[in-house]
């Protein structure tokens, strides 16, 4: 099933603008009544000293006192706004791309960019910063600009990303490929030490805010400067910073809630919701060989083995549909980055040949890209279960909600 490209981005084009009015519509919500850690993760400060996770936090407290603003007001602007600028880099990262079944399922997968709006504790949280730097990343890694550049940018920006969200260094397998790929004639073991020395300051940013917990001390004057400036507290993930300050902690945590059916439902989530992006990798091998690379015949494996440090996340967060949806995002930017600049070969006669008992059946095309896109989605907590139809469960709460509102005024 192939579709025209004109097509596909007029498509794609309305599904991300309905994601984004909905999007905004929910903080909007949340903002007004909400209790969760979409907020409560944004009211991290440096107020009570450095912390973790705390850049974002002072700079939306700086600018309410400053500008004399509700706080919650002010983290409602930052978040629609770093929504609506993801939602415009994936546009234009994906549009134009040739497009046929497996392709668009990778892309429509509810892991991907449905999930956030679909599980909206997921909505806006600090990864968004992640996913628009590493974007902005694979933007000025194409052949247009100065292999020096990326270089620059994991140098001076990464670092300001870690102090938005540590766990990115589980990512860094991503970013250190596509500099390793897009340099591939330049494979000295000066220029590989290069790239490594490019990593050291994001490293040694991620590894003091991860190893540093906040004092019970600090914690408390952070937590009294958000209710006697704004009437805030300090509750959720900010309220957590104590409880799980350090990393033994945080696994302990883990171990504690963790349960049987948890590691049984998410293999499962994984294999059902990474399925188009893995049966592509399977498909497709790099044109040239770089590095480790080339004792592998096909890109799946690569991809397996730089998914491999997320994993330790599942060891140290409960949000585990958010690893998830993370992981995929950047596999996900990460394939398509090789496609795009035409790094990769795919054999998309063969992909073609092992699904073509539905592609030549329209209607029930229809109904199984429907199911697949729309259906489902795992929740949040480790502890959840997959929640069933987000494509009819979204519109609904909103339109319910939009009514109550208009009723009461």
């Amino acid at each position: 099933m192939l579709i025209k490209i004109k097509k596909f981005n007029n498509y794609f084009f309305i599904y991300l603008s309905l994601l984004f009015l909905f999007g905004i519509f929910w903080l909007y919500i949340k903002h007004s009544v909400g209790n969760d850690s979409t907020i409560s993760e944004w009211l991290i400060n440096y107020q009570g000293g450095f912390i973790k996770r705390g850049l974002i936090g002072e700079i939306c407290f700086q600018i309410a006192i400053h500008f004399d603003l509700s706080l919650r007001f002010v983290i409602f602007l930052f978040q629609s706004l770093i929504y609506s600028i993801f939602l415009i880099l994936i546009y234009r990262f994906f549009r134009n791309i040739p497009t046929n079944l497996i392709i668009i399922l990778s892309i429509f997968t509810p892991i991907f960019l449905l999930y956030p709006v679909a599980e909206i504790e997921v909505l806006a949280r600090k990864e968004t910063f992640v996913f628009i730097g590493f974007l902005l990343f694979l933007n000025i890694s194409n052949f247009n600009y100065s292999s020096n550049l990326p270089l620059y940018y994991v140098f001076f920006i990464l670092p300001i990303i870690c102090l938005i969200w540590e766990p990115m260094i589980f990512f860094f397998p991503f970013i250190a490929s596509v500099l390793v790929i897009r340099l591939k004639n330049n494979q000295t073991a000066t220029f590989l030490s290069k790239i490594t020395i490019c990593f050291i300051p994001a490293l040694i940013v991620a590894m003091l805010t991860a190893t540093n917990p906040i004092t019970p001390e600090n914690h408390s004057i952070m937590a009294n400067s958000l209710k006697e400036n704004f009437g805030e507290d300090c509750y959720m993930s900010c309220g957590m910073l104590l409880s799980r300050s350090s990393i033994i902690s945080q696994f302990l945590g883990i171990y504690d809630a963790v349960m049987f059916e948890s590691l049984i439902r998410y293999p499962l989530i994984i294999l059902i919701g990474f399925g188009p992006i893995f049966l592509l990798s399977f498909n497709s091998k790099l044109k040239t060989e770089v590095l480790f690379f080339k004792h592998f015949k096909n890109l799946l494996h690569p991809i397996l083995l730089l998914l491999t440090p997320a994993f330790f996340l599942f060891t140290m967060m409960g949000d585990w549909g958010r690893i998830v949806n993370i992981s995929y995002t950047f596999t996900v930017l990460f394939y398509f980055y090789l496609l795009q600049n035409n790094l990769i070969k795919i054999n998309l006669g063969k992909i073609t040949k092992k699904i073509s008992f539905i592609q030549n059946k329209k209607p029930l095309l229809v109904i199984c890209f429907v199911l697949y896109a729309f259906g489902w989605t795992p929740q949040t907590s480790l502890r959840g279960d997959v929640s069933s139809f987000p494509g009819y469960r979204v519109p609904y709460k909103t339109v319910k909600i939009l009514y109550q509102k208009i009723n009461n005024n």
